[in-house]
């Protein structure tokens, strides 16, 4: 094949490359573009059933409000509040009563989340009219009371709307209605909004009534708890977790926080507002401490309350009653009244008497060493001396601290020597004394019979008796017999 050939051959299969390279990128393109028309058709879709559903009934998506459960639990409870009160006879379990507080107590979550629910239809189909309000007022419940005094009017002067909400909110509301950009909604939407208002405030009316039940059974449901931090937050704590067995199993830390109030977006200021506190801070055991102690102390009920909250969950709590309880209430009441006890007094050591007298020393070479260290020196004591009636060579302080005779001593430390040794024992003095009579004798007994020879240039050879001599010096004194007179004046 020559050169020419070659080349040709090259070119073709390039030509045959880009024709498999458009098809792929056509092929791609075909599939990118029924995944775009697939995800067209289900955004459509959604938005048919947001549409659907915004143009249906509340009541379409409130399902506990309409449903048969609640009606019954709400004539069962009407039912045992008209009776009088009984005794439960037999397993606590097996009651019929106790099986309606564990399932008036459980569906109150269950009526919090319906409320959600409602309150999401009602921002949603009042968005159109007042799209701020949703940012104003977060509680749900305060949401669906300004709903209805509000409308379509939008009238935030009206007397009833100052008991609903604070007076600052109230203020950012009025401002903020003046100057929406909203939309006046139909009769049907406003119908349909209000509509969706009553019910959340009628669940909330149903959640009270339970709640009020609940707490005046909650000796049987929740012995142990109750006693910790009373009826009422005990019900709450129990509504908000979604029952006894869910309580039991949570931690302190998500008891602690359990109905804790979330933050409002109004620009006011949050000084008084306390986060982190949920029912367990407004426990009596929690609000009878002082103020700057009641966090401290609204963790250790949380504690409290999870080990109380297993031990009512289990079977064998509703025999032993409410023992648990009591106990851990001591324990709670003790730990802060050691917390806020002040602290032990320092004991004040009391000076000694001025008139005491001085205290006796240890003795010994090294504290006699130590003693003669630091004693004043006779230098020392010249320095404070002040001849009478002489000049000073440091009149002028030339020579602070320098007096004539300091200088000239010529010294600049003098110690003073002392005879060492302390005083004797009567061992020793004994051994003195018998040393000292040895002597005695020695000495008494050489003079009589000793004597001493001199050599004189005179008489040559003498001998000298010690006693003699002795003899002659006692008669020569002044009057003696042998004595003459010295001197004799004329």
């Amino acid at each position: 094949m020559s050169l020419h050939d070659q080349l040709l051959a090259d070119l073709d299969d390039l030509e045959d490359e880009e024709d498999d390279l458009e098809e792929t990128e056509e092929g791609e393109a075909g599939v990118e573009g029924e995944d775009e028309d697939d995800e067209v058709q289900e955004q459509d879709a959604m938005e048919v059933d947001l549409q659907q559903l915004k143009d249906d009934s509340v009541k379409s998506i409130a399902k506990l409000a309409e449903g048969a459960q609640l009606r019954r639990i709400l004539e069962r409870i009407d039912h045992y509040q008209s009776m009088p009160e009984r005794t439960i006879v037999g397993p606590v379990e097996e009651d019929e009563e106790y099986k309606l507080i564990v399932e008036a107590n459980n569906i109150t979550a269950e009526i919090d989340n319906e409320i959600g629910v409602i309150h999401k239809f009602a921002r949603d189909h009042y968005a159109p009219r007042f799209p701020e309000l949703e940012q104003l007022v977060q509680g749900s419940l305060d949401y669906a009371r300004t709903v209805k005094l509000l409308g379509n009017e939008l009238d935030a002067g009206q007397p009833a709307i100052h008991e609903t909400l604070p007076p600052a909110t109230v203020m950012v509301v009025s401002v903020t209605a003046s100057t929406t950009q909203g939309e006046e909604l139909s009769e049907e939407a406003l119908a349909r909004v209000i509509e969706a208002c009553d019910l959340m405030l009628q669940l909330q009316e149903s959640k009270e009534k339970i709640y009020a039940y609940v707490e005046s059974k909650m000796h049987l449901l929740a012995p142990n708890i109750t006693h910790i931090c009373g009826v009422s937050i005990a019900a709450k704590l129990l509504g908000i977790a979604g029952g006894l067995t869910a309580l039991s199993k949570m931690p302190a830390c998500n008891i602690l926080l359990l109905g804790s109030q979330k933050k409002v977006a109004t620009g006011f200021s949050a000084a008084t507002n306390l986060p982190h506190t949920g029912h367990i801070f407004y426990s009596d055991v929690v609000q009878g401490q002082p103020p700057e102690s009641r966090r401290k102390c609204a963790r250790l009920v949380a504690g409290k309350l999870a080990l109380a909250a297993r031990v009512d969950a289990m079977r064998e709590s509703k025999i032993t009653g409410a023992t648990v309880g009591l106990k851990l209430r001591e324990e709670i009441e003790k730990k802060m009244e050691k917390f806020l006890e002040p602290p032990p007094v320092k004991n004040v050591k009391a000076l000694p008497k001025p008139d005491e007298a001085p205290r006796k020393k240890r003795g010994g070479k090294r504290f006699r060493k130590m003693r003669d260290k630091y004693a004043m020196t006779r230098a020392r004591k010249a320095a404070n001396r002040m001849g009478f009636g002489e000049l000073e060579e440091d009149e002028f302080q030339d020579e602070a601290q320098v007096n004539k005779v300091l200088k000239e001593k010529g010294s600049v430390r003098v110690t003073e020597q002392k005879q060492k040794g302390g005083a004797i024992s009567k061992r020793m003095q004994k051994r003195l004394q018998q040393e000292s009579g040895l002597m005695t004798t020695l000495r008494n007994s050489s003079v009589a019979g000793t004597a001493s020879v001199s050599f004189t240039p005179l008489q040559g050879l003498e001998i000298v008796t010690t006693q003699a001599k002795k003899a002659k010096t006692d008669d020569g004194k002044y009057f003696s017999g042998g004595m003459q007179f010295v001197n004799v004046q004329k």
